[in-house]
């Protein structure tokens, strides 16, 4: 198996460019085109899983957390994650992360969370904006059907849980075909009219190359007009953080005793019960205080998440209650994520869960 195999999966679910500008997800070490013989997954890249994974005989791991997550500037060993660059390299090791690329699609870290807790009618507590491009095309009528198939089968067309999504209309497109010029229709030196369809669709912005292709593959005209254009409107399945509802409302410390259970939880951070039944549940895995307003504004009776400082919990001011798991525990399910998906798409090559416990954490 091709390590770009794996990786095209894993970035067709959590594209590259939904990652935040502070990130480092992607391919950390190896090549593009290195055979993968297994796949080792983990929350962190750390020197113990990189010996876990020359234990087991793989030469890919792939983790949350981005082992390197600003430039290096030497490779001297003399702090962990230079260690485990060499080691990696020398093993002949590939490192891939999917870190806020993975956070911020709809079914990525958050959904693990909301699918742990028992959430329905979940929804993106923050949507991305400017992420969503639309295509405007002229095409003989006749050739209209084929050209939007293959616009769809690209990916454009997809808004919410539609998809095939265009508008259309029909109008008239006038052209002159010069010396060396090869038209579909019309003659040379002479003006033609001809019966064309406007059609309109939107597509997220890391697959214009695959649209435009097929643009250019099916459309019949040799020069072919189209404009782009970047939109401001926001992606709703693209985001920070989930809202959602449980099945049945549930008394706070009922709802804390069972989020404890369910993320395993050694002990748990929260501000002042409001004496009110728990019903709306925001979420997000990981470092969320800079969701804490949002959390708010959504309606939510309790925000989950990690690493809320000391003073940033009086922001709460008994308008929500702010449930801090620790960052470990409410991101341990995305290594599901990463198998599931994997196992979905491959039967060539061995995936394994790291045994290895990397919370850096520890409780009394």
């Amino acid at each position: 198996m091709k390590l770009y195999k794996i990786t095209d999966c894993l970035e067709t679910f959590a594209p590259l460019s939904y990652q935040e500008s502070y990130d480092n997800a992607g391919l950390i070490t190896g090549n593009r085109e290195m055979e993968i013989s297994g796949a080792l997954i983990c929350l962190d890249s750390t020197e113990s899983v990189i010996d876990e994974a020359i234990s087991k005989g793989c030469n890919l791991v792939i983790a949350h957390h981005p082992i390197v997550f600003s430039g290096l500037k030497k490779i001297n060993g003399k702090n962990y994650v230079e260690r485990v660059i060499i080691k990696a390299i020398q093993n002949n090791i590939a490192i891939y992360a999917a870190h806020t690329n993975l956070d911020n699609v709809y079914n990525g870290v958050n959904a693990k969370i909301t699918e742990k807790l028992g959430l329905i009618n979940c929804k993106v507590l923050v949507p991305q904006k400017n992420i969503l491009k639309k295509l405007i095309t002229f095409c003989p009528t006749d050739k209209a059907d084929e050209l939007r198939n293959a616009l769809f089968a690209a990916g454009a067309g997809s808004i919410g849980n539609y998809d095939e999504c265009s508008f259309n209309n029909e109008g008239f497109g006038t052209f002159r075909a010069g010396e060396g010029a090869t038209p579909y229709v019309g003659e040379h030196g002479k003006l033609n009219i001809e019966k064309e369809t406007r059609i309109e669709t939107i597509y997220p912005s890391y697959i214009e190359s695959k649209v435009l292709k097929a643009l250019f593959n099916t459309h019949p005209y040799e020069e072919v007009a189209y404009d782009l254009y970047n939109l401001s409107n926001t992606a709703d399945r693209v985001g920070a953080g989930l809202v959602g509802e449980l099945k049945e409302e549930q008394d706070e410390i009922g709802f804390l005793n069972l989020l404890k259970e369910t993320m395993k939880a050694k002990g748990i951070r929260y501000t002042a019960l409001k004496n009110k039944k728990i019903k709306t549940v925001a979420v997000c895995g990981g470092s969320g205080s800079f969701l804490l307003n949002d959390a708010i504004k959504s309606g939510a009776d309790i925000f989950v998440t990690a690493d809320f400082k000391y003073h940033q919990f009086f922001d709460a001011e008994n308008r929500i209650i702010i449930a801090d798991i620790g960052h470990f525990e409410s991101e341990q399910y995305t290594m599901e994520l990463f198998y599931d998906l994997l196992n979905e798409n491959f039967t060539t090559f061995a995936i394994h869960l790291s045994k290895i416990n990397t919370n850096p954490i520890n409780y009394l």
